[in-house]
């Protein structure tokens, strides 16, 4: 069974980026996360990173669809 929360360090495992990157998206409130504990410790939930990705495609595709790419062949 997978954990519901996850570390900011498997977060950036998962996406494959550095920690110091989903750091700054959790701060930035990009990406939803909760601290925990006395510490203060950053947890993000496995479903905001699913929903998180799924937007990331949604604006992907509707970036691709603003910028079409050019055959630069057309000489």
């Amino acid at each position: 069974m997978e954990p519901r929360f996850l570390l900011l360090s498997d977060v950036a495992t998962e996406l494959n980026v550095s920690d110091s990157q989903v750091y700054h998206m959790v701060r930035s409130g990009e990406l939803p996360a909760i601290k925990i504990g006395g510490r203060g410790q950053w947890r993000v939930e496995r479903a905001q990173l699913e929903d998180y990705i799924q937007r990331k495609y949604a604006e992907t595709a509707e970036w691709v669809r603003g910028n079409p790419l050019v055959d630069r062949d057309t000489e």
